[in-house]
Order: structure tokens, then C-alpha cells, then sequence
């Protein structure tokens, strides 16, 4: 089993986020300057899930936002 965790927006993620999860997350951040909340980080079947307060959701798959509930990466 797997824990999740909690992080400020644009704060250095937690060492149980995965290098490329958090290369997403750092380039998902650098779009929206000013951008503020918390990450919640989640294991799915092993997977890791990243959520926004807003709902915005990044896996190692792709990014989904609230407003679209598309993919904007990869098809999954």
C-alpha cells in the first residue's frame, strides 16, 4: 500500500512523487504563474494521481482539467 500526500502549489513535491509526475506538475505550474492551492497526491492500482484543489488532475498518462474533462497529453 501506498500513501498519499499533501503539498502547496509551486512548492517542491513530496520525494513519493515520481520524477516524471513531478516534471509534469513543475511544467503544468510554470503555465499558470500566480496559480495557487494544494496538490493531493493519490495511488490508484499503483498508478500516481495528482489533484489540484480546482480539479485539475495530472497522471503519468496525461492532464485533465475541470473545465474541459479532456485529455491534454496522451490518450489513456
Amino acid at each position: 500500500m501506498q500513501l498519499g500526500t499533501r503539498w502547496a502549489f509551486g512548492g517542491r513535491p513530496p520525494a513519493s512523487v515520481p520524477a516524471e509526475l513531478a516534471e509534469r506538475l513543475a511544467e503544468l505550474e510554470a503555465g499558470r504563474p500566480g496559480g495557487a492551492g494544494h496538490w493531493t497526491l493519490t495511488w490508484l492500482e499503483g498508478r500516481p494521481i495528482a489533484e489540484l484543489d480546482d480539479g485539475t488532475r495530472v497522471t503519468l498518462e496525461g492532464t485533465t482539467t475541470p473545465s474541459s474533462g479532456e485529455d491534454h497529453d496522451d490518450d489513456w
